[in-house]
């Protein structure tokens, strides 16, 4: 359980534009919409309409779940080119990155693992089939043509299947619409940074498009704390490239049928320093030479939408093919290693609107993972050293309704698992607004589970005296929540408290067996994770807004009562977005973040790892509609801090460009 493994916009033109986007994307992506609510969400103007967990378009105050919404004014506002960036603040979730920029990024929600958080990209899973636990690394996601960011906490597999512990991260890329639209954005800045974007989107008659290139470079990364260093040796600067490639189409055939589709690809290089051992002190120490890494992602989601009986009955049909391929090389006479994961889901969905106020939903999947490992040698020739494959099918239903001031949802589904058979899961989320004092109560409680992975099941590596558990189950878990909101003075103030509790039971975890001197993955583990989230916000005058949110979140091991790793009990954020004239914005951004259990990268002793405050600023200026003149400043105090140990988080750095658009 402790593994790591915008130029502003007019307010009433964003929401409009926000509103039609939510209803096209929510009919449009196979559960690829999470919800939102208000008091998640980090911009002050606020949606009315959103994706629920039902993936259904839903008025906000008709939602029972937390959700965070961060939509593409947020992203443009505080100039975040990476999704690590954009996640820093959001609240239950804790974001670690070993280095700077495509180094490894994981992400825990509320206090769960790194692999217990499902991540979606229009609506296609992105888990890497062939990481060791099937988590997603987010190093490698670039914000160019993120429309939005749903981030669902709670157990969800009652609607998303394996991995749904913690919750679910929904990213939706932007759709054309209107007259044809070309952007560029270009960007400089410390540490060697020299980003740029470009995009081309629209749509005529039944026909939209939109196309990205986005490219993000950074060649002088500090990331090696120089007391880890043997005497005499010079840290070497992480060096990353990475160029994002998508495409998001959609056509109407007739009244009946849509065609969508959506693919895209990710070319990602990063030179990094890894660790040797010193026979000199008896401990790791970071390595003289670099070690150097290749990622090709393809995601793809091809779709046909059949709209029946004036769309009372709207029927989607899909197909997914995810491809990780990795390449790593170590420092000289290491040979490289070479990692591919393959994901292939077929996927229905039906909704139903039988009368005012019930929307029913149901659908069906079955999906095949894959995974070849190989070390390019001239003996094997690049051929994979071992192969494995699994499979799984799912049925699945959903009832949602609301009658005024009520509102529930309820879902359920039951996986059928090539490896470890039938996993029946559900959620059930009630909420209410209150009469007179219009404040909202809401709870939530459901299961979820994690299925092992095809290394955990299949592959065994005889040269560690590791042997694979083909009999393992998944891990499982039962989490509740329950807040309130009260909006006062015209909603000009709002503010609220959810407290969240989960269980956490079969953990997959490693066995070492004394007698024999063989290891291998069991179900060993249990974790108990709970904690608080509140936040407030305030519209202080037209042109300034405040907000804070606050996690608190204790995560133990259930077994031994320590502290899960990487799970600081305190997190806190201040955000101030003022606008002073009606061309520039400026946001402040405070973060600090309490300390937390860690394992010393030298050592790999436990130990408490002291926390950090970062303080950003950014500022936007409309020269005109086709001109927008931006910079930021990260870490304005130069905070030196480490996260996880052994590893610098980027010091202070300033960065500046422009944003020019044809209309």
């Amino acid at each position: 359980m402790a593994s790591l493994t915008s130029a502003p916009r007019q307010r009433g033109a964003c929401r409009s534009r926000l509103l039609a986007t939510t209803v096209l994307t929510a009919v449009s992506l196979h559960c690829g919409g999470a919800l939102a609510q208000q008091s998640a969400s980090p911009s002050l103007d606020l949606p009315t309409i959103v994706v629920s967990p039902t993936a259904v378009p839903t008025p906000v105050n008709q939602v029972a779940s937390s959700v965070t919404v961060i939509t593409a004014e947020d992203i443009e506002r505080e100039q975040r080119r990476t999704v690590p960036d954009v996640l820093q603040t959001v609240p239950g979730l804790n974001v670690v990155q070993a280095g700077g920029p495509g180094s490894q990024t994981s992400v825990f929600m509320r206090g769960t693992n790194s692999n217990h958080v499902k991540v979606l990209v229009d609506g296609i899973d992105v888990s890497d089939p062939s990481n060791a636990n099937r988590t997603f690394d987010f190093a490698h996601l670039l914000t160019g043509d993120i429309e939005r960011i749903e981030v669902l906490r709670g157990p969800q597999s009652g609607l998303y299947g394996a991995d749904a512990i913690g919750g679910v991260i929904s990213i939706i890329t932007k759709k054309g619409e209107g007259p044809p639209k070309a952007t560029v954005m270009v960007e400089g800045g410390s540490m060697g940074t020299f980003n740029q974007n470009a995009s081309l989107a629209g749509a005529t008659g039944g026909f939209n498009y939109a196309f990205n290139i986005g490219h993000f470079r950074s060649t002088d990364i500090p990331v090696t704390p120089p007391d880890l260093l043997p005497p005499g040796r010079k840290p070497i600067d992480n060096w990353y490239d990475n160029l994002t490639y998508s495409t998001k189409l959609g056509g109407t055939v007739n009244e009946y049928l849509t065609l969508n589709s959506v693919v895209r690809y990710t070319d990602a290089k990063l030179k990094f320093t890894g660790d040797e051992f010193d026979f000199a002190t008896g401990q790791n120490v970071p390595a003289a030479l670099q070690s150097k890494q290749v990622v090709h992602q393809l995601f793809t989601r091809h779709e046909a939408v059949v709209s029946l009986f004036e769309d009372r009955f709207t029927n989607y049909f899909g197909v997914n093919y995810t491809n990780d391929w990795t390449w790593v090389k170590s420092p000289d006479p290491a040979l490289p290693n070479v990692v591919q994961g393959d994901r292939t889901q077929f996927d229905y969905r039906g909704v139903v609107r039988p009368v005012a106020g019930l929307t029913l939903l149901g659908g069906a999947e079955q999906q095949t993972e894959t995974l070849q490992n190989a070390t390019i040698s001239p003996v094997t020739f690049g051929k994979a050293l071992f192969n494995a494959e699994n499979g799984n099918k799912a049925l699945w239903g959903e009832m949602q309704a609301e009658n005024g001031r009520m509102f529930l949802a309820v879902n359920g589904r039951v996986d059928d698992n090539d490896s470890f058979g039938t996993h029946p899961t559900f959620r059930f989320a009630p909420g209410a607004i209150l009469p007179f004092t219009d404040t909202k109560v809401k709870m939530s409680f459901g299961t979820g589970f994690k299925a092992p992975s095809l290394n955990q099941l299949f592959v065994d590596l005889p040269e560690f005296n590791f042997v694979a558990n083909p009999n393992l189950r998944p891990e499982q878990s039962r989490g509740v929540d329950a807040g309130f909101e009260q909006p006062l003075f015209n909603d000009r103030v709002r503010f609220g408290a959810t407290y969240f509790h989960n269980n956490i039971t079969d953990i997959i975890n490693f066995f070492f067996d004394p007698v024999t001197f063989v290891s291998t993955v069991i179900n060993i583990d249990r974790a108990t994770t709970e904690g608080v989230e509140a936040f407030a916000s305030v519209s202080v005058a037209p042109g300034l807004r405040l907000r804070a949110d606050y996690t608190y979140t204790n995560a133990v091991n259930a077994l031994t009562d320590e502290q899960l790793l990487r799970r600081p009990r305190n997190k806190t954020s201040v955000t101030a977005i003022w606008a002073p004239i009606e061309k520039l914005t400026v946001q402040t951004t405070a973060l600090w973040v309490g300390q937390w259990a860690d394992v010393d990268r030298a050592t790999f002793a436990r130990i408490t790892q002291p926390g950090f405050m970062v303080i950003n600023l950014a500022a936007n200026y409309v020269v005109d509609e086709q001109l927008t003149v931006f910079g930021r400043i990260d870490n304005l105090f130069d905070e030196r801090y480490e996260d996880p140990n052994g590893f610098l988080r980027p010091g202070f750095g300033i960065y500046g460009g422009i944003r020019v658009s044809s209309r």
